[in-house]
């Protein structure tokens, strides 16, 4: 058995040439001992979206983000359709007093505001909002299409 110290923060050379082999061990992990199914949502399933009307990703799949929050709403939180249309979920979960910002020594990202969206078959399951800053990562909301609970998404997108 030999065992490695390998730095995931900032991802060192190591990190990154072993990152698919460590994923499905905690992919084979997640299945076995935590019975995920295993169409859970992968790696290339999970895109992050800055939130930007001026970002394409974003513009292209504002409305399918806002029906699935409008979805959760009224069904997790009990909300009526008028406290979970366009303009509250913009408000709430697009409108951000962040700046996105590309610093040289900062993530490929760029720091601000981003949707964490996963998509499975096509669509979109769930949207973690998070503020990615300089020294940390803010999960602002989450919310997930309630047909998919059984995935346990929120912990997933702790995890991630």
């Amino acid at each position: 058995l030999k065992v490695r110290v390998v730095r995931s923060s900032p991802p060192s050379s190591q990190f990154k040439a072993t990152f698919q082999e460590s994923y499905q061990v905690y992919k084979r992990y997640q299945m076995v001992i935590h019975k995920d199914p295993p169409d859970k949502p992968t790696i290339n399933q999970v895109r992050l979206v800055p939130v930007s009307f001026e970002d394409p990703q974003f513009k292209s799949s504002f409305n399918q983000s806002a029906s699935l929050f409008a979805k959760y709403q009224m069904a997790i939180h009990k909300d009526t359709p008028s406290e979970c249309g366009e303009n509250e979920f913009t408000r709430f979960l697009c409108d951000s007093p962040l700046e996105a910002e590309n610093a040289a020594d900062g993530p490929d990202c760029g720091y601000g505001s981003f949707h964490q969206q996963y998509w499975l078959d096509g669509k979109i399951i769930a949207v973690g909002v998070i503020d990615i800053l300089p020294y940390c990562v803010s999960s602002v909301y989450l919310y997930y299409d309630p047909e998919y609970s059984f995935l346990s998404l929120g912990v997933y997108s702790a995890l991630r």
